[in-house]
């Protein structure tokens, strides 16, 4: 084997062992942010989990890239034959791969306006889950039944983030129009508070618990409203230990949660 020939393999592996190592150490970085910042705010390492899981991709591509590169640079293969197929290509992008571009500006914007991270529990297109996934042309959401649903950023119009800073439960009680209203309001209101000054429930909430007053005068319940402000992750484990507590404590009061009741006159044959 020549002296010029070794060279050239040594500068290959050279380049290839840069351009993994550069990957290795950024990717350490990173997972050593977010395993050791504990300091850092939930929305921040969601935020910088978010932004990684698409940089990652992003890096790869320009190191694969820039190794391909100086390989055909010290082989000294042309160039020329590349760049026009290069510029082909980017012309047939450009007219049959408008839904891809749209996609991947979607994408950028997503991360830019930082709509949603990776965690996050968001309704869009249609579809609801938590983000396992945020890629640039895609979205990947798991829904509460396990199912996963790939969703292109292009189409995505209205997004709605159920767990961003803080979420609110609001909950809804029917009592029987035979019922003490401000009576069953007290009671529903001391109930809360205790939910509230519980030592496991009590630091799952972002702010004291309100009871509103009568939200509604139905055909056979008056409807009363509560809504508490809970931290995004546990708000649907409030809602559901509130209505526990709630129907436990109005069975010991013996307030009564009516049921659609209906009367029926029977006109005589006569």
């Amino acid at each position: 084997m020549s002296q010029e020939v070794a060279t050239s393999i040594a500068v290959i592996v050279g380049a290839v062992a840069t351009g993994m190592v550069i990957t290795w150490s950024i990717r350490r970085v990173i997972n050593r942010l977010l395993d050791t910042g504990e300091e850092l705010l939930d929305e921040r390492r969601q935020r910088i989990a978010t932004l990684w899981s698409v940089a990652r991709r992003i890096i790869w591509v320009v190191v694969f890239i820039i190794v391909v590169w100086t390989v055909a640079i010290i082989w000294e293969v042309p160039s020329a034959p590349f760049l026009a197929v290069g510029s082909a290509v980017g012309v047939a992008l450009g007219f049959g791969a408008q839904g891809l571009i749209k996609d991947v500006i979607a994408g950028l914007l997503i991360l830019s306006e930082d709509q949603f991270h990776v965690g996050d529990v968001v309704r869009i297109a249609g579809v609801s889950g938590a983000v396992e996934d945020l890629r640039l042309r895609v979205t990947v959401l798991r829904d509460l039944e396990g199912v996963v649903h790939y969703v292109p950023n292009g189409i995505i119009d209205v997004t709605s983030n159920l767990t961003q800073e803080y979420s609110r439960v609001v909950i809804d009680v029917a009592i029987a129009y035979q019922s003490e209203v401000d009576e069953v309001i007290e009671v529903l209101s001391d109930e809360l508070a205790q939910l509230r000054a519980d030592a496991l429930w009590g630091p799952r909430m972002a702010d004291d618990p309100q009871v509103l007053g009568v939200e509604r005068l139905g055909e056979s319940s008056v409807d009363l409203r509560a809504v508490i402000s809970a931290v995004p992750a546990f708000r649907w484990d409030l809602k559901r230990e509130a209505l526990r507590r709630i129907k436990l404590r109005f069975d010991s009061e013996g307030i009564e949660i009516p049921f659609p009741q209906r009367t029926i006159w029977q006109r005589p044959e006569s």
